[in-house]
């Protein structure tokens, strides 16, 4: 047997059980950390049977509340969610704040309004961090495993980001969320992927049993998640029966994965009519998944190694070659784990036990989708984007929440995006908010935002100067902010914009001289346009401008124009007294 080329593929960590002990005590000492959240609820919540408690929904994002149908009875029994009118914006996010860095088990449980009115099936895609990794499919509600979308996710920071992004097919409608923290190591894909990668789960089945179940109601180590493992007794009716056992199994709880020791104590064997077992799954197509496959000898019919020697097949290409698991292992009711990643061009996933002694056993399996992370745009200009919105008062219905351009399915409206390769960040490269009914003032910080290329903000309300912070930014090509009410004077600073091209200002209510480099740039190919400014000159097409006085000048000018209009009204004061006393003694000399 090929024993040595088996164990190298083998994730298969054998220590000795006092280790074990130790391991498993020491994490439990050090509890992990887990957020429960009841959407909508204004109060915590503790469900039954294992009195989990929910925190109240406070603090983390917008949306509204509303009463909750729950759609599947695996559904934790909350009666509130949380709901994100389309008219709202199609971006909603949660933001957990304050989170160790490590890795997560996210799981969001969907939910239905108690509402006639309201109550629809809304579809909808979901992102953590940026990264999209689930799309609900109509007819969700009625299927069990898809009342719930999870991932594991590598969190860098001290923050999460959990969002929703609206397809115009009904209000996204979220009845919990879930964070757990998970072993550092859990579920490692190897050095060539790093830690830049985000898992779904497709399937996770557990063999022989008839009971669905989650890792807490297996007795779970919490290190481990709360996985939910749906029953299958069989995988082709007749072919194959189901077994289990009450021994304890060795090997189970441990890290990095810490799975639940029941679950070896039930498996799916093979029959002398087909020795063999299979499960086949649809997928999509083109893309990576990793294969995860328990195992455990728990037949009191093999006791000794060479009895039950198998391959294992996905998509017809042998994965591990002459499995033997007491071999292995070296004792039976001990547990043994199988890892493969795999790339899937076709449309299907189908997993063979193919045996050459005995017959081919396995008690759980778990296929999950490989989604390579999105890289996330850079936090300076998600901050100045923030600042843009508040200050220009943009409409709900643009939503701008989460990454404004990951995941790429869903990036901001209005908002156009480049990959910068040598930070390994997105950068924002065009504002396109034209017409928009944008009535604030344009902030300093949009300086902030050193990769754009192109801002067209015409055509709305947008008051106040025009910011000289706008000449910094080196990469401006366009500069569209016409048909506005922008006052104030054009900033020299602009004319250090090399590279602008089209500069419209027309339509405002600008004053004063246009500055000199600016005017001539139009000689160098540019088109500018000032026109629709009655207080602008200096440039052809505008009036002449005065000249050029100095702000003392115009104070002094003034208090001299002033002090002669004293001077005058003085004299006049005095030429009509006298005038008034020549009259009176004419007439005084007369009578």
């Amino acid at each position: 047997m090929q024993l040595g080329s088996t164990i190298f593929q083998v994730l298969f960590i054998h220590i000795s059980l006092s280790a074990t002990s130790l391991w498993v005590f020491a994490a439990q000492s050090n509890a992990p950390y887990t957020l429960r959240i009841s959407c909508g609820s204004r109060e915590d919540v503790h469900t039954p049977p294992t009195n989990t408690l929910w925190y109240r929904d406070f603090g983390y994002t917008g949306g509204r509340f509303a009463n909750a149908t729950r759609p599947s009875f695996i559904s934790p029994p909350l009666k509130t969610l949380r709901f994100f009118p389309l008219s709202d914006g199609p971006e909603n996010c949660y933001y957990i704040e304050n989170i160790p860095a490590g890795r997560y088990q996210i799981r969001v449980f969907f939910g239905l309004i108690t509402d006639p009115n309201l109550a629809s099936e809304p579809i909808f895609d979901l992102s953590v961090e940026g990264t999209q990794f689930a799309s609900l499919q109509p007819g969700w509600s009625g299927v069990d495993e898809q009342s719930f979308a999870e991932a594991i996710v590598n969190v860098m920071g001290t923050s999460v980001s959990i969002c929703f992004h609206g397809t115009g097919h009904g209000d996204p409608s979220i009845l919990s969320i879930e964070v757990l923290q998970i072993d550092d190591d859990a579920y490692e894909l190897g050095k060539s992927w790093g830690d830049k990668f985000v898992l779904r789960p497709v399937k996770r089945l557990s063999s022989g049993t008839g009971k669905p179940a989650f890792d807490e109601d297996l007795n779970g180590t919490q290190w481990g998640g709360d996985r939910f493992w749906k029953p299958i007794k069989t995988f082709s009716t007749g072919d194959d029966q189901a077994i289990s056992t009450e021994n304890v199994i060795a090997e189970t709880s441990i890290s990095p994965n810490f799975y639940p020791l029941a679950l070896y104590q039930s498996a799916i064997v093979g029959t002398d009519r087909e020795p063999g077992l299979s499960f086949q799954i649809d997928i999509d197509p083109n893309k990576n998944y990793s294969v995860w496959l328990h195992f455990a000898e728990i037949d009191p019919a093999v006791t000794k190694e060479l009895q039950r020697v198998f391959d294992v097949l996905i998509n017809g290409d042998v994965m591990f070659k002459d499995v033997d698991v007491i071999r292995m292992t070296g004792e039976r009711y001990t547990a043994v784990v199988l890892n493969k990643t795999v790339s899937v061009s076709g449309k299907s996933l189908k997993i063979m036990l193919k045996p050459s002694a005995g017959h081919a056993i396995i008690s759980a399996i778990e296929v999950f989708e490989v989604i390579a992370a999105e890289m996330i745009t850079m936090t300076d200009e998600v901050s100045a984007l923030r600042i843009v919105k508040a200050m220009l008062g943009l409409p709900l219905r643009f939503g701008w929440n989460g990454d404004p351009c990951v995941p790429q399915q869903h990036p901001w409206s209005g908002v156009d995006c480049q990959f910068d390769s040598t930070k390994g960040k997105w950068v924002i490269d065009g504002l396109g908010l034209d017409n928009q009914g944008l009535r604030g003032f344009l902030p300093n910080e949009i300086s902030e935002l050193q990769h754009l290329q192109s801002i067209n903000l015409s055509e709305n309300s947008i008051r106040g100067p025009i910011p000289l912070t706008l000449g910094d930014i080196a990469k401006l090509q366009v500069l569209d902010l016409s048909y506005n009410e922008l006052n104030g004077t054009i900033p020299e600073h602009l004319g250090a914009l090399q590279n602008l091209q089209i500069l419209n200002l027309n339509g405002n209510s600008l004053t004063g001289k246009v500055p000199a480099n600016l005017g001539g740039r139009p000689l160098h190919r540019a088109r500018f346009n000032f026109t629709g400014n009655d207080g602008l000159c200096g440039i052809p097409g505008l009036p002449e401008c005065g000249p050029h006085l100095s702000v003392g000048a115009k104070i002094g000018i003034a208090f001299g124009s002033l002090f002669s209009l004293l001077i005058v009204l003085v004299f006049i004061t005095c030429w009509w007294k006298r005038r008034q006393n020549i009259l009176r003694a004419q007439k005084l000399a007369a009578g």
